[in-house]
């Protein structure tokens, strides 16, 4: 069963769109604002973000902004619903990254199916379980890496630096925001962990460790060359 996360501030409209979802046959769950969709979010990404624009404390077109530059939810499938009506409001969301567009007030069918619609068109896009890059190869189903064919023993952490590192491939990704994905903190204390747990992942990785560049004052990046 899908999980599908609605952010909506008004209580009225969020009850009749979990209602809906939930007799198509999705798991639903609702919330007011974005502080407590972010703290969700950080326990289990969804299949599905339906989001409104107007909320009381962060806009949802910021919402999108970061759930695009996350690596976790940067292809989590997003429907903006909103008041708004402008041809150019819908052009702004679709241009930030949002999926979809509906705008209030909608039909209860209406939804339910640019919902399904959606699922459809993100099972053929949504982030492959293979990961391969050169040599490297991971299977996050099964939560193992292999190079040149042979199983590469992780860490918890190594494995979560490498499958951030392989999601960006060829971007260089900045020592912040590596140390919030993996670590959950920016604190620049935690910069000597980042950086031990790179070396240790490079020979790990034997001759492919080779692939992972340091990008002097920056972070780091993960290439398909030696």
């Amino acid at each position: 069963m899908a999980l599908i996360y609605i952010v909506e501030d008004d209580e009225n409209i969020r009850e009749i769109e979990m209602f809906a979802l939930k007799n198509a046959g999705y798991e639903v769950q609702g919330f007011d604002c974005a502080s407590a969709f972010y703290a969700r979010l950080k326990e289990k990404v969804p299949a599905l973000v339906l989001l409104d624009i107007m909320l009381p404390d962060e806009d949802g077109l910021t919402i999108v902004k970061k759930l695009r530059f996350a690596a976790e939810t940067r292809k989590l499938p997003i429907i903006m619903a909103t008041a708004k009506t402008t041809e150019l409001d819908k052009v702004k969301g679709l241009d930030i990254g949002a999926d979809d567009y509906i705008t209030k007030p909608f039909g209860v069918m209406e939804l339910i199916s640019r919902v399904k619609a959606l699922m459809r068109r993100s099972r053929g896009m949504e982030e492959e379980r293979m990961i391969r890059l050169g040599p490297i190869f991971m299977d996050d189903e099964k939560r193992a890496v292999f190079v040149d064919d042979q199983q590469c023993e992780l860490t918890y952490k190594e494995y979560e630096l490498l499958k951030l590192l392989l999601l960006n491939a060829g971007i260089v990704a900045a020592r912040d925001m590596i140390l919030d994905r993996v670590w959950g903190t920016d604190f620049e204390g935690e910069s000597r962990t980042l950086d031990m747990h790179i070396k240790t992942l490079r020979q790990k990785l034997g001759n492919a460790g080779s692939m992972i560049k340091t990008v002097r004052n920056v972070g780091y990046m993960l290439t398909g060359e030696n």
